[in-house]
């Protein structure tokens, strides 16, 4: 319960300081910032996000007693490549290339790409460790010193690098904060290996490599309204897909933080069987969660947009947003819904296949799309490329015969949601405002519970009930 706690407040304090840092830069200097953010997570996924999962596949209590040359092994190939990533960062700094960006710009790109690599390392092994108070410790610190920090820095400096660099002092404060904690366990460098860093690159960079391509589509989109609209509408563009970036990826990384450490441990203390029956629950409870968010999102758009969104951005927020969030709720199944099946078989080849044929049909769709006075057609094509990418997925997974859900689960996660969309739809049109959004998300809350309650959609009655029960008996 704990992680979850941190897990929304994460969320909650990402989505202020984020519409903090747009408001106070205003949508050009926002557009330079979310491009060089953009340039952050492409550069953290490549070279570092392969040490985060494997941390988070292999790491346990029981590798941490018995087998110390895993961590030695993990923490020697983050400082090496930090160390490199360094020297290129410099280089770049200082070096005097016609870009869109700055080379100062670019260079706290690369530092905050450190700095975010850092922290989720730490993070995924404090989570793999079910240590949940150093969790939270982490989360509440890093975004108090985020919310003074990258906040702060829009809001005096109106700067880009500014506010870049208020982010990456406020992830380097939070670990520096639990230093003591996450340092405790670390084993030395002598324990480390290359044939083990070796297996779990093997193990790990077929997701990262998908994740890159996946990256690779937005950034590109980015690029192309820069180059087609200027930088205001690539801040209008990007504050929509941030935000409802992170809305999905807190979504299914909230219950995914939870799910696939059981099947991990499921696949340690019982076996490979137990591990496929957990990932296909796990897929169930996904699916229940971010198909009826999504689409309640959708249905809220025009509340959302008048209470958090500032002015200047409203009108293409609500716009570009509708038209991204079927991607985003596809991208989010795929991460944290059908991913696991490979994880968990530690057969992650097929992952790069489907992330090819998205990279494929991004630029076919916009192809065959009108052309648009605005971004639409970008946004559009961007939303497609991760549905196909979803699909070709299942259909590679098919192939290795795995535990799907159940059938009636998934029928009814789908009815719940119909149902929850036609009690809202009238509501649509009444006046944007703290009293609709409130009506709206309780009416289509109960319509949906009352459709998971009465059936047990993915279990999720009987672990409420279990979990009550439990809670009486202690």
């Amino acid at each position: 319960m704990l992680v979850i706690i941190a897990f929304i407040s994460n969320t909650l304090f990402n989505f202020v300081v984020g519409l903090l840092v747009a408001k106070f830069l205003g949508p050009a200097e926002f557009g330079r910032f979310a491009l060089a953010i953009a340039i952050t997570l492409v550069v953290q996924t490549t070279i570092f996000d392969w040490i985060r999962l494997s941390a988070t596949r292999f790491y346990s209590e029981r590798t941490r007693a018995e087998e110390p040359g895993l961590r030695a092994t993990l923490d020697l190939a983050f400082a090496i490549l930090a160390l490199l990533l360094t020297l290129v960062g410099g280089f770049i700094a200082f070096a005097h290339f016609n870009l869109a960006l700055s080379g100062g710009v670019i260079g706290l790109a690369l530092a905050a790409s450190i700095a975010n690599g850092l922290f989720d390392y730490h993070s995924a092994l404090v989570r793999a460790r079910f240590n949940d108070h150093l969790y939270v410790r982490l989360i509440i610190i890093k975004n108090i010193l985020a919310l003074l920090l990258t906040g702060g820095g829009a809001f005096f400096f109106e700067s880009a690098a500014m506010t870049l660099l208020g982010g990456i002092l406020s992830l380097v404060g939070s670990l520096g904060a639990s230093r003591a904690s996450l340092v405790e366990d670390a084993a030395p460098a002598s324990e480390a290996s290359r044939a083990r860093m070796a297996e779990l690159a093997k193990y790990a960079l077929p997701i990262v490599a998908a994740n890159i391509l996946y990256l690779m589509i937005p950034l590109i989109n980015r690029s192309l309204v820069t180059s087609f609209y200027g930088f205001a509408e690539t801040g209008q563009f990007s504050l929509a897909y941030d935000i409802g970036l992170k809305a999905a990826q807190a979504i299914g990384s909230t219950a995914d933080v939870l799910l696939f450490q059981l099947a991990v441990r499921a696949h340690e203390n019982h076996g490979p069987e137990k591990a496929q029956e957990q990932v296909a629950r796990n897929m169930a409870i996904v699916f229940a969660i971010l198909l009826p968010a999504s689409v309640g999102i959708w249905l809220t758009l025009p509340s959302i947009e008048m209470l958090i969104v500032p002015g200047e951005y409203r009108g293409p927020f609500r716009h570009y947003l509708g038209l991204m969030l079927p991607g985003l709720c596809c991208l989010s199944l795929i991460q944290f819904a059908i991913n696991p099946i490979f994880q968990i078989a530690k057969r992650t080849g097929p992952v790069i296949g489907a992330a090819v044929i998205a990279c494929v049909a991004a630029p076919l769709f916009m192809l065959v799309l009108p052309h648009s006075a605005d971004a639409s057609s970008l946004a559009i094509a961007q939303a497609g490329a991760f549905g196909v990418a979803l699909i070709a997925l299942i259909l590679f997974a098919s192939s290795s015969n795995p535990v799907w859900p159940k059938l009636r689960d998934l029928l009814g996660i789908i009815a719940g949601t119909v149902a929850m969309f036609a009690a809202v739809w009238p509501l649509y049109d009444m006046k944007p405002g703290v009293l609709t959004l409130v009506l709206q998300m309780a009416v289509g809350g109960a319509v949906y519970a009352a459709f998971t309650l009465a059936l047990d959609l993915a279990g999720l009655r009987t672990m409420i009930t279990d979990r009550l029960a439990a809670r009486r008996a202690a």
